[in-house]
Order: structure tokens, then C-alpha cells, then sequence
């Protein structure tokens, strides 16, 4: 099995109408991961969260990326891989650090933040999240969300009272049924997929898909697929063309077949893992 090489790209803007950006995006090639947080709550307190939040995965992600443990069964069920039983376990000490933090410090109480993170290892990749935010895929020229938000306006449209269309115009966007640090335990959503050669895999804060419908999007990556860093700026410049209402953040991923060496301790350890079991 090939080692992994990826290429990230990641911006993060405040937007035209906010005081300050209260998303946190963070991507390390070394450990295959790349996580959008968008905090929420009083003065800057919605910063305080997604920093926190992004902040933690990483450090789990690097502390324990080259040990992982056996898989096993959750209460949230079973996970197919030591790297999504991992991903699922560092946004779960996020979310109580965010959870002690607000009850800890009055300027913070109420504070949450929503999440996606992918952890990209050979041939596959793990998706975790909780919230609105979300992750596309792109893959031969179609864009695929992969996630499924967290909302009120999404839960109206899995229980029938709506069409997607209805409900996006008669129920407010950011009406969010689950987040980071609102309560001591939070359920994740976790999946793994495969990547194929040329998957470009869009992390993004509602800030971009609130603005930017996914035609538009995939529109986007199509024309400029061979520059990522280009493509992020360009998706954040049509989301504050569009009325920039919200922070933004775009994280860019595409994952490449690579020369032995290149790989990331995780990614190392897990093909030597799978080839001996």
C-alpha cells in the first residue's frame, strides 16, 4: 500500500459584517489532518471555543497519531479503524474542555462551536463532525456534500415537513441541534470512505455555503483543480461577494498516492498495522 502524500490549502476570513473571525482552521500534513471550527456565543467568546476546539484535535492527533489503539465498539457504535475510534475521541475531550472552560469562566458561558475534521491516511479517509459545517467531495467534476448538517432546517427536511427548497426559505440557517461544549457529552458523526486519485475534499464553515450555492462551488474547483490555493482564496472572494454575512473558512484537500518517506507518522504506522493483521 502506497504512503500518503496531501496537499492542503487554508483560508479563513472575518467576512464583511463581522468584528472579528470566530472560525478556526487548522491542517497538519504530518498526521493527515485538517479541521474547520465555527464558534458561536457572546464576545468573542465563539472564538475562545473553535480555538480551543481545533487546537485539541490537533494536539490528540499528534500525541497519540502513531499509537493507535484496538479497534472496538462505542456507545455510539461500532468504528472500522484505530483512526476513527482517534478523530472520535479528540473532538470528544474538545468538546469537555469547551464545556469546563464556559461553566469555568463567566465571560465564556454559553459558548459553542461546530466541527469538521478529516483524517486522510493511504487510500482512505475518516470524516468526523458535529454541526453545520461541512465537507464536500469532488471527484470527476461532481460535488458531493458527505456530510449532513446538524440543523434545525436539516431535521425539518429528514422528517418530511419541508423540501430543501421550503425550508431554506421559511426556517432560519443557524439554528444549529448539535455542538461542541453546549453540554458534557456530545454525539460524533463519524464515516470512512475511500479517496481516488484527483479527490479534492472541501472543508468549509456555513460562512462559504450560506453565500455560495454548490453549483457555484463546484464550478469553482473544476476551473482552478490544479491550484488549490487558488481555488480556496476564490471560493472566500465569492462568499463576500455575495454579502460576506459571516466569517469564512475553506480548507482544501487532495490526497496523492507518494514516494515512501513522504507519509506522516499516522499514515506510516496504520499501513504497517493493516499489512500485519
Amino acid at each position: 500500500m502506497p504512503f500518503l502524500d496531501i496537499e492542503f490549502a487554508n483560508v479563513s476570513d472575518k467576512g464583511l459584517k463581522r468584528p472579528h473571525n470566530e472560525d478556526s482552521s487548522v491542517t497538519d500534513v504530518g498526521v493527515g489532518l485538517a479541521v474547520v471550527a465555527d464558534g458561536m456565543g457572546g464576545y468573542k467568546a465563539g472564538e475562545v471555543a473553535s480555538a480551543i476546539a481545533a487546537k485539541a484535535v490537533l494536539d490528540g492527533m499528534r500525541e497519540n497519531g502513531g499509537k493507535p489503539g484496538p479497534r472496538r465498539a462505542t456507545a455510539d457504535g461500532p468504528y472500522s479503524s484505530a483512526e476513527a475510534q482517534l478523530i472520535r475521541d479528540c473532538i470528544q475531550t474538545a468538546n469537555r474542555h469547551i464545556f469546563d472552560t464556559a461553566h469555568a469562566i463567566p465571560q465564556c458561558h454559553g459558548m459553542g462551536t461546530t466541527i469538521v475534521a478529516a483524517v486522510f491516511t493511504a487510500g482512505r479517509v475518516i470524516l468526523a463532525h458535529v454541526g453545520d459545517s461541512r465537507i464536500y467531495r469532488f471527484r470527476g467534476d461532481e460535488l458531493k456534500q458527505v456530510t449532513n448538517d446538524h440543523s434545525l432546517v436539516q431535521e425539518l427536511i429528514d422528517r418530511g415537513f419541508f423540501t430543501p427548497e421550503e425550508a431554506q426559505a421559511n426556517t432560519p440557517k443557524n439554528l444549529v441541534t448539535r455542538a461542541l461544549g453546549i453540554d458534557e457529552h456530545v454525539e460524533v458523526d463519524v464515516q470512512e470512505m475511500e479517496t481516488l486519485p484527483g479527490d479534492i475534499f472541501l472543508l468549509c464553515s456555513d460562512g462559504l455555503n450560506d453565500m455560495v450555492n454548490d453549483e457555484e462551488i463546484r464550478l469553482t474547483l473544476s476551473k482552478y483543480s490544479a491550484n488549490l490555493s487558488r481555488a480556496a482564496h476564490e471560493l472566500v472572494r465569492l462568499a463576500n461577494a455575495g454579502g460576506g454575512k459571516d466569517n469564512v473558512s475553506v480548507v482544501l484537500a487532495r490526497p496523492r498516492p507518494g514516494a515512501p518517506g513522504s507519509a506522516g507518522l499516522l499514515a506510516k504506522v496504520m499501513g504497517l498495522f493493516t499489512r500485519g493483521s
